[in-house]
């Protein structure tokens, strides 16, 4: 069984001024294949607390993949990509980049996601957009990866 946690990054949904429905979303996702949320959280848009719950999570959770949802555009207090950044060991561009090809089908918009995906230990961690369409766009891209991505992860690097 997969393992995940979810962070919602937003000021908005921190104080109780707006619903988190992305985050909805990718609890219906991980119900409806059998997966395990873990841990579930927001934080407001401020890295040293995105990094220290993603830092948390993948080095003690032991988690198989975190979804950030939130603070990726180009707005100012949208730090998810740096704080993110600071704590992947290895980065996973192809990934992101998928997540904003999927999301250019529908709109233009898509391009200026600056979400980013990497690997700290055995944990994949991947940025997603605050939107909720934007996530249901992200979700087919995942659904075809994530269950070899964590396969690979927990060294079972059979590709038959």
């Amino acid at each position: 069984m997969i393992r995940v946690a979810i962070l919602t990054v937003s000021d908005g949904v921190a104080a109780g001024k707006r619903e988190d429905t992305s985050s909805e979303v990718l609890v219906a996702w991980l119900e409806q294949r059998g997966w395990s949320l873990a841990e579930r959280r927001v934080v407001p848009d401020e890295a040293p607390e995105i990094a220290a719950v993603l830092t948390g999570w993948a080095d003690r959770a032991k988690l198989d993949l975190v979804l950030t949802t939130g603070g990726t555009g180009f707005g100012p207090r949208d730090v998810t990509p740096e704080a993110t950044s600071g704590v992947l060991e290895r980065p996973a561009p192809g990934l992101a980049e998928a997540l904003r090809a999927a999301g250019m089908q529908s709109t233009p918009f898509a391009a200026l996601s600056r979400g980013v995906a990497g690997i700290r230990g055995s944990c994949l961690i991947v940025n997603l957009p605050g939107s909720e369409g934007a996530v249901r766009e992200s979700l087919e891209v995942l659904d075809r990866v994530v269950p070899h991505a964590v396969d690979l992860l927990a060294g079972r690097t059979d590709h038959s």
